[in-house]
């Protein structure tokens, strides 16, 4: 009789149920986000592995990463967006191809960096990939001017950032990490609790880099790549390196606000309160994310600025 009650009890949307068996409290609202949690993250999964193969079939064939994805079914809904945004562009490429003069058309991001790299020495160059596994496509090198990206090229940008092999490994340590010092209490522990982590941080980092990279500079026109000082002291191009977290050059080349970068980090924690626990949807704990978002970025960035002079004069190297 008593199981039966509390069975009727839990049926009408109580908050709370117990079992016959252990007589326990459990939150049927953490069940269910449980449940939640696991459908998510195969479903994040499944589009990991749908994306991944075709960005690594067309960065081993030569081909435009950009002609790889656009060709899955995943990614027709996103062409017929940009189609308005990229009509010149695609008429002036096809001119330019009857025309049997392609290298005067616009580049693709690979074709810009290489001929904007052209006149920069090799001691000065910064590497589509630092030590063969940070990748490094949105560095331009010190004194190269490239035309600024277009919508399609963002995305890639933004793509190749995200679901680069790299992104994994990062994801993972820091979801080790978070786990380790038990960051979100009620993620839990072992291998649950660290599935749990990771597809949030991974969710984290990849709704960043669309909204920084693709998303508000496709909108505000703003050149979201880094471009390296490459002269002077190293205090000062430290701190112009940390600060283009804060200032960033526009389409017409004139440096602004970089509102993407700002608003697109606060944008990406205030959708990642809709799937972590109710005790990590504070404000403190939002600032506390955002902070280190924000702080990432210029550490990379700074980091970015002086690889050059680290291959070359530590590691007797090409960057």
């Amino acid at each position: 009789r008593k199981f039966q009650a509390l069975s009727t009890f839990a049926r009408k949307g109580n908050r709370y149920t117990k079992t016959a068996a252990t007589g326990g409290r459990v939150d049927s609202r953490n069940v269910w986000c449980r449940k939640k949690s696991w459908q998510l993250f195969w479903a994040f999964l499944f589009l990991v592995f749908l994306v991944s193969p075709l960005t690594a079939r067309a960065e081993l064939r030569g081909v435009d990463f950009g002609l790889g994805v656009s060709d899955s079914p995943l990614f027709e809904s996103f062409e017929l967006l940009m189609q308005r945004a990229t009509a010149n562009q695609a008429n002036s490429n096809e001119a330019d191809k009857q025309s049997g003069n392609e290298a005067s058309g616009s580049h693709t991001t690979e074709q810009a960096r290489e001929a904007a790299n052209k006149e920069v020495p090799l001691s000065k160059q910064q590497p589509k990939r630092i030590l063969g596994l940070m990748p490094n496509y949105r560095a331009v090198s010190a004194g190269a001017i490239p035309p600024p990206p277009t919508p399609k090229e963002a995305f890639i940008i933004a793509t190749r950032n995200s679901f680069d092999y790299s992104s994994f490994v990062f994801v993972g340590i820091t979801s080790a990490l978070a786990e380790w010092s038990d960051a979100h209490k009620q993620l839990g522990e072992g291998f649950e609790g660290y599935g749990r982590y990771y597809w949030r941080g991974y969710l984290d980092k990849t709704i960043g880099n669309y909204m920084v990279i693709f998303a508000l500079p496709t909108v505000l026109h703003e050149d979201e790549r880094y471009y390296a000082k490459g002269e002077g002291g190293i205090l000062k191009r430290g701190i112009y390196a940390a600060t283009r977290v804060l200032i960033t050059p526009n389409y017409k080349g004139h440096d602004t606000l970089n509102i993407s970068e700002l608003l697109g980090r606060a944008s990406a924690q205030a959708i990642s309160v809709s799937y972590y626990p109710s005790q990590d949807r504070t404000a403190s704990s939002i600032a506390t994310k955002y902070a280190y978002a924000i702080g990432r970025d210029a550490l990379t960035n700074t980091f970015r600025e002086f690889w050059p002079d680290i291959a070359t004069h530590v590691l007797h190297r090409h960057p």
